[in-house]
């Protein structure tokens, strides 16, 4: 069986009448640019979340940026996350002219390791950014009482965690700012890019605004040299659509990954696991395996697509080298090495999953 890692046609055939309303909405309006659908979505949002201000963004990369540069983070500055991240995490603090100080991971929740982190704190730390790795939190409590103890801003990349809990509390909302990005195949997702910025700061909320609008305090008044970072009205209508609908394909992911857990079960792959502490939502669904390689050439010819997230660990990437040098991170590097991700989505079938579990089950045999 020919299984996709995402198939976001199924989507499409589940609410494609309720996305046509809300695009058709903003066609007619002939408003496409910081109208009333950004400020709805970012109100629902911010709702969602439990903040007070939402703001949203051209990207996720993008949130992460505005994030950093309206709280002052800069030259000279440290910024303490991972290396097991998308790129763009870490690309945000160059970006924003400060120096990534890299901590290793927790071998299970794939997220920061706090004991770890508290070695890598100094004088010129200004701030931590958290990953939710896959969709799982990262142990936030003790990262909060490090961050308040030094003074130091704690920005949640939130971007793989839509919807994800820390005892009792949505991600994003617990740190100083949290980051989310709307790329289509997230848990919510867009028809192309976009992004937003939580926060219970409203000042910071008013200069992130400012930020993503060329520095823009009134208009064609501008007080700092800002960005063109904004979420277009197509975007928000189309997420404000699927808002209504996340906690519920959440729920189906987390079904799923319990039916992967149970035709998995008897095999000597490492499962994804649940923190007490957490909510998981399985943006993506990933094993480990010993023999990645020699389980790949058995996977191919039978139509079960996998991805590995993410074979290199930035700190090792060409671009982020000179930034790391004699960084060593064994947990990250060796995590690194076994990863695999299998097909997870909301309209994964039962059979589907059998199907995957029986290839890889066979294919480690």
């Amino acid at each position: 069986m020919m299984v996709p890692f995402v198939d976001l046609r199924r989507e499409q055939a589940e609410i494609g009448g309720e996305l046509a309303q809300a695009i058709q909405r903003v066609v007619g309006s002939g408003c496409f640019v910081m109208g009333e659908e950004l400020r709805g979505f970012e109100d629902e949002f911010s709702k969602y979340i439990g903040t007070k201000c939402a703001v949203g963004v051209n990207s996720g990369s993008d949130a992460l940026l505005l994030a950093l540069l309206a709280l002052g983070v800069g030259k000279g500055d440290e910024v303490v996350t991972v290396s097991h991240t998308f790129v763009s995490t870490v690309d945000a603090v160059v970006r924003a002219g400060a120096t990534p100080v890299f901590v290793d991971i927790d071998p299970e929740t794939y997220c920061i390791d706090v004991r770890e982190m508290r070695k890598k704190l100094g004088r010129k730390t200004k701030a931590i950014v958290p990953v939710h790795m896959y969709g799982h939190p990262a142990d936030m409590e003790p990262i909060m009482e490090l961050a308040e103890r030094h003074g130091l801003s704690v920005v949640e990349d939130a971007c793989q965690a839509h919807g994800a809990e820390y005892k009792g509390r949505r991600v994003g909302g617990i740190g100083h700012v949290g980051c989310f990005s709307f790329y289509p195949v997230k848990n919510l997702g867009a028809y192309g890019d976009g992004g937003m910025v939580v926060t219970n700061d409203e000042d910071l909320a008013a200069k992130l605004r400012m930020w993503r609008n060329y520095g823009q305090s009134l208009k064609y008044h501008h007080d700092f040299v800002g960005v063109n970072s904004r979420l277009d009205e197509l975007q928000a209508a189309v997420l404000r659509v699927k808002l209504r609908h996340l906690d519920r394909w959440n729920e189906r992911r987390r079904k799923a990954a319990a039916l992967y857990g149970e035709c998995l079960s008897e095999s000597d792959f490492v499962m994804p696991v649940e923190r007490d502490y957490a909510k998981h939502v399985y943006h993506l669904y990933v094993v480990r395996c010993r023999h990645r390689v020699k389980l790949l050439e058995r996977l191919r010819p039978g139509g079960v697509q996998t991805l590995i997230h993410y074979p290199v660990p930035v700190h090792r990437q060409k671009a982020y080298q000179q930034l790391a040098a004699g960084v060593k991170l064994r947990a990250t590097e060796r995590i690194c090495s076994e990863i695999l991700s299998l097909p997870m989505h909301p309209f994964l079938r039962g059979d589907e999953i059998s199907s995957v579990s029986e290839s890889l089950n066979s294919a480690a045999g």
